[in-house]
């Protein structure tokens, strides 16, 4: 048998496999659903400068963070107390392996909520704001 022989042999019954693998693949014409995000769905923080706070009212929605820069102060020098921690908490700043956490406040289920921040550098007022937390539309 030559190579020509056998190549006209052969790329018949490569294209009739290489059509039925592709077959498989696909569902009675229908579109297979596409996955969602891996990991769920991520809420971007909302990020506000401390000093933009005061007296201020952020609207959260449940699971998201407000990320507070701290601009010169250092991120642990905030205490922070909400009133219903039902509706929000408050995390502390830290520095981690290098890495610096700037402190928060998540907001945890439906309801408004008020926040007092304070700074043991002292010479700075508490900072007292409202947390408004909604469902996702």
């Amino acid at each position: 048998m030559t190579i020509r022989t056998l190549t006209r042999a052969l790329v018949p019954a490569a294209a009739a496999m290489a059509a039925l693998s592709l077959a498989a693949c696909t569902s009675s014409g229908s579109t297979p659903a596409s996955p969602g995000p891996i990991g769920g769905t991520v809420i971007a923080p909302v990020t506000m400068a401390a000093g933009e706070l005061q007296g201020a009212t952020v609207d959260l929605i449940v699971g998201q963070v407000l990320n507070i820069s701290t601009g010169d102060l250092a991120t642990d020098s905030y205490s922070g107390t909400v009133a219903d921690t039902a509706v929000a908490t408050f995390t502390p700043g830290r520095t981690d392996a290098g890495a610096v956490f700037n402190p928060g406040v998540k907001a945890v289920a439906v309801g408004a909520t008020s926040v007092t921040l304070k700074n043991t550098q002292g010479g700075i007022q508490p900072l007292e704001f409202t947390v408004v937390v909604t469902t996702k539309n």
